[in-house]
């Protein structure tokens, strides 16, 4: 992203990268700690930091393919190689991947669902910090981050959830706007009468 952009035309056409269309370079390990110090910045009712990231780069990304992998056989043994091949590469997608921790638990004060919602900002935050730097994002879940035996091999402990898995590289693929919302169909004015 070019630093002259104005944030308002940033985020008029801030878009999602295909994760398909992610790949080499990704960012140096100062690159990504500017990007994570970015992305902590986030609304934080009681300054809890509800969250935290796991850093997956390198060989430990084929070794967790294989894990899915094996998970996957061990439910459906009749995979077939695109699907064996599609879990092998799961994170090989793009060269990092961040996964936003939900470390989200019951407080005197602070209501566990707006500490979901914070780390939900830093999933965004995370996309628009990478974009910040030059990078191509994507923010993604998928079945990994639901099944117990998948997240255990992700360092995600049992009282945890993943916001998401967020894949960072580089793509100079163009990538259309999709449709968006309406704003005639998502907003109302409460109390008023707009005929």
């Amino acid at each position: 992203m070019q630093n002259d952009i104005k944030l308002v035309d940033y985020l008029r056409a801030r878009h999602s990268t295909p994760v398909a269309q992610i790949g080499e370079p990704g960012p140096s390990g100062q690159e990504l700690e500017a990007i994570l110090t970015l992305a902590s910045r986030v609304p934080d009712h009681g300054k809890l930091a509800p969250w935290r990231f796991i850093v997956y780069r390198g060989e430990v990304r084929r070794q967790l393919g294989e894990t899915f992998l094996e998970i996957m056989m061990h439910d459906s043994p009749d995979l077939t190689d695109a699907a064996r091949e599609a879990e092998l590469s799961r994170l090989l997608r793009a060269p990092v991947v961040v996964a936003v921790v939900s470390t989200a638990a019951p407080h005197v004060k602070i209501p566990e669902w707006e500490q979901v919602l914070s780390a939900g900002a830093v999933c965004l935050n995370i996309l628009m910090a990478a974009n910040a730097h030059g990078y191509a994002a994507n923010w993604r879940s998928e079945w990994i981050a639901y099944d117990n035996r998948a997240l255990a091999a992700l360092g995600v402990k049992p009282e945890e959830k993943v916001a998401g898995l967020i894949h960072i590289g580089s793509s100079d693929f163009p990538v259309p706007d999709r449709p968006r919302p309406d704003l005639a169909d998502i907003v109302t004015f409460a109390g008023e009468d707009r005929s």
